[in-house]
């Protein structure tokens, strides 16, 4: 009965940031566990090459360039959703920048420009696709929505204070949401994610690099992309059907234990 709890058998799933990374990790995922998936991204080839590997699991899939800052795109992808597919029961807006205009400069020297691009992105975007799915997925009976922040929400990040606020944002949306439309059987949750490989490291001082930040986690490694797969699927499956607006955070332990300042070396040799 849990295995089958856990079938996301011929549900439709929209994952945004499904180029690369994490995003792209969760879309297989979500595939394996027999949903259909559409990708979107602002970069075509990537999504398509998602897409592609998608419908090697034997999915339907569909790529869709989208910019998630632009309230019209969000719309085009999920209405082209509903198109192809005539419904959509997961929502996973996992599109975001950590690293975006502004990161690593004084406070007085970000711009505004700079501080909006990266809300935009990083909480706007999110707002925008849960309140076009959101329609949607009222129309059809309920569905699940899947925001993802990250652990810098829950600490302060200098080097990316914009980024942080943001994630902060979404959290906070997460639980707003999650009660706003917990009688229209939508459940929202959200993934918090900490330190995770986007991807293999390109050569050994990149690897190296991998393995000596590890050393400060508890777990003494770093996340890897393909983990917060299975946590996406049970958040997706009738497995959470009694878990609405709360935070999953997946670290390593890293919060809990006291993981260093981000952004900061040491000042004495760590043997």
């Amino acid at each position: 009965m849990y295995r089958e709890k856990l079938e996301l058998k011929d549900r439709v799933a929209i994952v945004t940031g499904a180029g690369r990374g994490l995003g792209k990790q969760m879309s297989l995922a979500l595939a394996k566990a027999g949903a259909h998936v559409v990708a979107a991204a602002r970069s075509q080839d990537q999504i398509e090459a998602t897409a592609r590997e998608v419908e090697a699991l034997g999915q339907r899939a569909l790529a869709q360039p989208t910019d998630v800052r632009d309230p019209a795109s969000v719309d085009r992808l999920i209405q082209r959703c509903v198109q192809e597919f005539g419904r959509l029961d997961i929502m996973l807006s996992n599109a975001g920048i950590g690293d975006g205009l502004g990161a690593g400069k004084e406070l007085w020297d970000v711009s505004d420009d700079e501080w909006h691009d990266t809300l935009e992105v990083n909480l706007s975007g999110t707002f925008y696709c849960a309140r076009t799915a959101a329609q949607h997925m009222v129309q059809q009976g309920g569905g699940v929505i899947i925001n993802v922040a990250s652990g810098t929400a829950l600490r302060g990040y200098a080097a990316s204070f914009a980024y942080a606020a943001a994630k902060a944002g979404v959290i906070s949306l997460t639980k707003s949401l999650a009660v706003m439309l917990v009688g229209r059987n939508i459940r929202v949750n959200c993934i918090i994610p900490g330190f995770v490989v986007q991807s293999p490291p390109a050569d050994q001082q990149a690897a190296d690099f991998i393995r000596q930040r590890g050393r400060f986690m508890p777990v003494q490694r770093l996340g890897e992309a393909w983990e917060l797969g299975a946590l996406a699927v049970f958040l997706a499956s009738d497995a959470s059907s009694y878990i609405t607006g709360q935070g999953f955070v997946i670290d390593g332990g890293g919060l809990a234990g006291g993981y260093a300042p981000v952004g900061f070396a040491p000042e004495v040799h760590m043997a």
